[in-house]
This record gives structure tokens, sequence and C-alpha cells, in this order.
């Protein structure tokens, strides 16, 4: 029982980025390496966002909200945003458009942070004896982030490799993409400020994920309108 729950955390946790590659267009047009790519930029950054945690961050003795902690964390968090930028324009791709390879970069930033993040205490904790729903809402959260980072490649491809862009979307683009960034500020707060629980958070993540990929996408579709 333990390992059928295993799997099925781990299926859904990790399934639905294979469902993603291999029921879009990705697959078609071979953009598994720019995902790649993309996972190996995003453990780069994580391992510079460690480095700044660890240097400018202190060990709190409580978990209460520390405004002044988050507010850092929040800064910090920002090098994904520079992460992503350098995975959109510096990598060499395939000769694929624009609208395949930010969602193959955010495919595979959304699969290493996944990994990083979730497998481990998934692979300790969910062959435990107890059955827990903290691993299903886990593989919850994952899939709430898996639409989050593909929102936020969108919104990074429109702001930096699109140039002929309505300019009165461009504050509403940019708007987006720091509430995506600041994610992980925004649900730190709403547990330790506000005392949600986990699945209460999860809820929000995933509703705000439905309404930023709806968002996002209109965005997308409305700067690849020719102007008249």
């Amino acid at each position: 029982m333990t390992v059928f729950h295993f799997f099925n955390c781990a299926i859904l946790t990790f399934g639905p980025h294979a469902v993603y590659y291999s029921a879009t267009p990705l697959s078609e047009y071979d953009t598994l390496g720019t995902s790649i790519k993309a996972a190996v930029v995003y453990l780069v950054t994580a391992i510079v966002k460690l480095v700044c945690l660890a240097t400018f961050l202190k060990v709190s003795e409580s978990d209460s909200f520390d405004p002044y902690q988050e507010l850092l964390k929040a800064l910090i968090g920002f090098i994904d945003v520079a992460g992503l930028y350098f995975a959109l324009t510096q990598l060499t791709h395939r000769n694929i458009s624009q609208n395949h390879k930010f969602q193959a970069v955010g495919l595979g930033w959304a699969f290493a942070d996944s990994v990083l993040h979730r497998l481990a205490p998934l692979w300790v904790g969910a062959r435990g004896l107890e059955f827990t729903w903290e691993y299903i809402l886990q593989g919850l959260e994952a899939n709430a982030n898996l639409v989050l980072s593909i929102s936020l490649a969108a919104l990074g491809s429109l702001m930096w490799l699109r140039k002929n862009k309505p300019k009165t979307l461009i504050p509403i683009i940019y708007t987006c993409a720091g509430i995506v960034a600041t994610m992980p500020s925004i649900t730190s707060y709403l547990r330790r400020g506000l005392g949600w629980q986990f699945p209460k958070v999860v809820g929000f993540e995933l509703f705000t994920s439905l309404v930023m990929a709806f968002v996002s996408w209109q965005l997308f579709a409305a700067c690849q309108r020719p102007s008249s």
C-alpha cells in the first residue's frame, strides 16, 4: 500500500510534465533539448539563490512572518527571473518558434523545480506506514507551479523577445510577471502571516495559476495580432 501511494503521488507530481510535453506540439518539434537546457539553468539559479539566502538571511527561531526577511527572500527570488531571461535569450535553441520556445523553457524550469524540491520528501515520506494527504497536496502544488512557470516564461517572452507589442499592454505584462515571480513570498505570507493551512494555500495556488495562465494567454494572443 505504501509503494502504491508513493507511485500515485509521484505520477501526480511529475506526470503532468510528461503529459504536457507529449500532448502539445513540443514533442513534434523535438524541443526536449531546450527543456533540458532550461532545467540546467534552473539548477544553477537555485544554487545561486541558496548561497544568497545563506549569506543574507538569518536563521529564525520561530515560524512567524518577518516582513524584512520575506522582503529579502522576494528580492533574492528575482534571481529566478534573471535565470529565465538567460534561458530564453542567451541559450542556443533549435529553429523553433517563440511560442514553442517559452513553453519548452517553462516546462523544463518547472520539472527541475519539482525534482529539486519534491522528489526527496516524496521518496522519504510517501512510503511511510500512515496515509497522509500532504504528498497529494504537494503534487497538486507541483501542477500549479507548472502552470505558473509556463505563464512566467510566456510573459518573459513578451518582455524580452517580442519587440512590436502594443504599448498599452506593457504595464500589464510587467505587473503580471511581478505577481508570478513573487508567488513564493505571497504564499509564505498566507501561511505565516495569516495562518492559512496547507490545503487552503494549495487551493489558492491552483486558482491563481489558472488565472495567470488565462491572462498570459490573452496577452500573448493580443501581442501576436497584427497592429493596425
